[in-house]
């Protein structure tokens, strides 16, 4: 992927690691084009950065998301990427909590539908473009699942096989398609406390490493900085049983 001359669309842009690849790319000159639920919280965010644009959609609605769709393809004929970043992350309590079936509908419909549904209403314009790319957000817990949260494990485990499948579908086409997985960041995904958390990694570092590997590794198509490669490929070095209960013990 070229990381300059693109028009990009980024979903929950609003904060976390949305808003930050968003300020990221905006700052090498990509028109960037960020989404949330909140048209006052996007506010914030394209005062703050000139020249950004932002779009509200429901994650959670499949009418929406096709409207919008066609609204951001009109309103930007030019655009040549989306990064599917918007997502929930809940704990669930199987055996006692009432609402358990409820969260896990609601993290299912945000982190793996919507991703689904948006690529889907943009591929035919993506598909003729010169260049395009989709870009994914998974999780090291799509490797190594997090016992707290099993939806949100499960749908990330899914994005990484529907990226690992949508590339294949699409190799011989002008739209690649890039995942990125990320480890425990310091964001607010999971509450206050987690943006704090000295055992995630800081936001910046996580992108600064983000950037370089697509600067300077444009034909990575699964971008893992250091932090996470232990979830990565524990079953490949042997140690998912170890990475497991040191995932599950930090997050106790």
């Amino acid at each position: 992927m070229k990381t300059t001359g693109n028009t990009i669309l980024i979903t929950g842009g609003s904060s976390g690691i949305g808003r930050a690849l968003a300020e990221a790319f905006h700052a090498l000159g990509n028109q960037v084009i960020i989404s949330g639920r909140r048209a006052n919280v996007l506010d914030e965010v394209t005062k703050a950065n000139p020249g950004m644009a932002s779009f509200v959609m429901d994650a959670t609605d499949a009418a929406d998301i096709s409207a919008f769709a066609d609204k951001v393809v009109a309103a930007y004929p030019a655009l040549n990427a989306v990064i599917n970043n918007a997502g929930i992350m809940k704990n669930e309590a199987i055996p006692s909590a009432p609402d358990y079936l409820a969260i896990a509908e609601e993290t299912i419909a945000t982190n793996l539908l919507a991703p689904i549904r948006l690529t889907a209403a943009l591929l035919p314009h993506f598909l003729k473009q010169k260049n395009a790319t989709v870009l994914t957000v998974s999780s090291g817990l799509a490797f190594v699942p997090m016992v707290a949260t099993p939806t949100y494990s499960a749908t990330k485990s899914a994005i990484h096989a529907y990226s690992l499948t949508l590339r294949e579908q699409l190799k011989a086409t002008p739209v690649e398609v890039i995942e990125i997985v990320p480890p425990y960041v310091q964001t607010t995904l999971q509450g206050e406390h987690q943006a704090t958390d000295e055992r995630a990694m800081p936001l910046e570092a996580f992108i600064t490493e983000v950037m370089d590997i697509l600067t300077n590794r444009p034909d990575e198509k699964e971008v893992v900085v250091e932090r996470c490669k232990p979830l990565r490929f524990s079953v490949e070095n042997g140690a998912f049983d170890k990475v497991f209960q040191m995932v599950n013990s930090i997050h106790a």
